[in-house]
């Protein structure tokens, strides 16, 4: 299912140049560019990340998975569906980027309390801090956050910032990974 997911995410997700000509939400240019909204919004795309992001996520005795919305919500919705269809099931929940200034003002929509074990995820990890801002709210709403999964860690320092969060932080697929099969996709 990996090998998938990378073949996939290289089809759809990563965008590489000999020059950095992408720039990043920190300002910063890069080589190359991972938007994993198409993978992760597309049918078989839900299905691989779902089935291997509830892989990490088993057996660690957590009542839901979510993280800072919209990059987060369709890889922890689809670790929901997967968890489902395991028998083994683990709730969504999506963390604002702003407080609503209407009805009950909270971070965290979805069928979470206070008290709850959970796992924060993100589509892309650079420096972590949209995963770091995820674990703060998800905090201050009373959860606790016992791990972090990222679908991409960029290898830029963003699982080991958001370890001085949390302690167990892991990518699924890297940098490296999708480097590497870019480029054999682009020598056949």
């Amino acid at each position: 299912m990996k090998r998938e997911l990378i073949d996939m995410l290289c089809r759809k997700s990563f965008q590489y140049s000999r020059e950095p000509v992408f720039k990043l939400v920190s300002g910063r240019m890069s080589h190359f560019y991972v938007n994993c909204k198409p993978t992760t919004l597309d049918p078989r795309g839900m299905y691989l990340v779902g089935h291997l992001l509830f892989e990490r996520l088993r057996g660690a005795g957590l009542a839901a998975v979510g993280g800072l919305t919209f990059g987060a919500d369709p890889v922890a919705f689809a670790a929901a569906f997967a968890s489902e269809l395991n028998r083994e099931p683990i709730k969504a929940f999506s963390i604002r980027k702003a407080q609503k200034d209407h009805g009950i003002v909270k971070w965290v929509e979805g069928d979470v309390r206070k008290g709850e074990r959970v796992a924060i995820v993100d589509d892309v990890a650079t420096t972590g801090g949209s995963t770091i801002t995820a674990i703060e709210r998800a905090r201050a709403e009373g959860l606790e956050v016992a791990l972090a999964v990222v679908l991409v860690d960029r290898q830029e320092g963003g699982l080991e910032n958001i370890r001085k969060h949390v302690s167990e932080v892991s990518g699924i697929v890297t940098r490296d990974e999708l480097l590497a099969r870019w480029n054999e996709m682009e020598k056949s």
